[in-house]
């Protein structure tokens, strides 16, 4: 998909050289890439607290109530 924006020339070049990407193209896409992932990691972060904890909880039993015992013979 084709697109046509105004970026700034001096904040374009400046990304292309700290990332040393070849093209605007490359730069903006990392950029996007970038933007993405830390608005998701944001999102996560934003969830501390607001999760119950049970302190009786024991992640091993759970684990091996999901394993399915084979019989070999």
């Amino acid at each position: 998909m084709a697109s046509n924006l105004a970026i700034d020339d001096n904040l374009i070049n400046e990304a292309r050289r700290v990332g040393n990407h070849s093209t605007k193209r490359a730069a903006v896409t990392v950029a996007l890439q970038e933007y993405v992932a830390r608005h998701k990691q944001l999102a996560i972060i934003a969830l501390f607290g607001t999760i119950d904890f049970d302190p009786s909880f024991n992640v091993r039993h759970s684990r091996s109530l999901d394993r399915i015992e084979v019989d070999h013979q």
